[in-house]
This record gives structure tokens, C-alpha cells and sequence, in this order.
């Protein structure tokens, strides 16, 4: 049976595009939403031109209300009836209620090789350290923050002279490559790493 999948953005969604446009032909899933927390992401616009149904829950209007925000986050996407979800740059840290509602569910890409460098500016925190290498991880989401077990990693050298910015590009061409392949395997059921170099 074809999974559904709904993926949650707040920018651009380069990872959501890459998501959309791999789930065609024999791939065991199908984007059923896009969400995002930002009216007017770029991303939305992205998904329409593909035909995936879209809706927005702007956290703005949420203030210091974290689980109000959840509550009308599930509310969103509950009708579309996702299998999996995908979270593509979505900006928020999300409490245990909406992480336990879609337990087992759930996917990340975070830009680290994780479990380095949790949270945000990862490629600086990776050159200030003097590492030769970056790159990303897609994690299944829990109540820890970039915690959840690891479904795949693709590793970035990192070169002499690098900026957080260039690296942050190298990277990004490679969590197109990864996310993908990590959703059509854990699609079909199969939670086996997957590595990327």
C-alpha cells in the first residue's frame, strides 16, 4: 500500500522538492501535504505548482502557546491522514505532544553528522572544532532533540579555506541525495541505515 507522506517546511523547501519530485513511478510513497509554520514560504508556492494540497498554521499567532500551536499543527494534518512525516527546515522545536502523536512516524534532516553538533550552526561549530569532515544525518524524531535513532548519513570533506556558507552548500547537495534515498527505504519498511559519501 502506498504510504502518505506530509512534509513541514518554513523556507524555501529545496528538501521538500527533492522529497516531492523522487516519489514517483515504483516509489512505496506519495506527498498528500505541505505544510508550513511561515504564510508565504517559498516552499508553498514549490508545492502547488506540483499539485500537493498546502496549508499553513503561522506559530506567530501562537505566542508563548507552544501546545495551542501543536494542537492546531495536528488539526492541519490529521485530515490528510500521513503515514510518514518529513520535517524539511521546519524551524520549530516541537514538544513531546506532537512528537508522541505521530510516534514511529516522523523524519529529520539535521546538518551535522550527527551526534555532533545538535541544534543550529553546525557548520561553524564543525570548523571552529578543526574537523576534516561534515556533513548531514536523517534521524527518526523523539523527545530529544536531534536524538532520535540514525537512518542515514552522507559525509562532506571539508576543505581548506571553507566558510560555514560554503560548506552549508556542499552539504545541502547532499541532503538531496540522502532524504530521498532514507524516505523510499523507510517507505517500504526498512529502517536500515543508509550511508552516503
Amino acid at each position: 500500500m502506498t504510504k502518505r507522506v506530509a512534509i513541514l517546511i518554513s523556507g524555501g523547501g529545496s528538501n521538500m522538492v527533492t522529497l516531492a519530485d523522487s516519489m514517483v513511478g515504483d516509489h512505496p510513497a506519495r506527498p498528500c501535504l505541505v505544510l508550513s509554520n511561515v504564510p508565504g514560504a517559498g516552499g508553498l508556492a514549490k508545492a502547488e505548482a506540483r499539485g500537493i494540497p498546502t496549508a499553513v498554521v503561522d506559530h506567530r499567532g501562537f505566542k508563548g502557546d507552544r501546545e495551542g500551536f501543536e494542537k492546531a499543527l495536528v488539526s492541519a494534518i490529521d485530515p490528510h491522514v500521513p503515514d510518514i512525516l518529513c520535517l524539511a527546515g521546519f524551524m520549530r522545536i516541537l514538544t513531546p505532544l506532537f512528537i508522541t502523536h505521530y510516534v514511529g512516524k516522523m523524519l529529520n534532516i539535521h546538518p551535522s553528522l550527527l551526534p555532533k553538533y545538535k541544534g543550529l550552526n553546525t557548520h561553524a561549530r564543525a570548523l571552529e572544532a578543526g574537523d576534516t569532515e561534515a556533513g548531514c544525518s536523517v534521524h527518526e524524531v523523539t523527545a530529544e532533540l536531534d536524538g532520535g535513532p540514525i537512518l542515514g548519513q552522507a559525509r562532506v570533506p571539508i576543505r581548506p579555506g571553507d566558510t560555514p556558507d560554503r560548506l552549508a552548500a556542499r552539504v545541502l547537495e547532499q541532503e538531496h541525495r540522502l532524504y530521498p534515498a532514507v524516505l523510499r527505504r523507510f517507505a517500504a519498511g526498512d529502517r536500515t541505515p543508509v550511508h552516503l559519501s
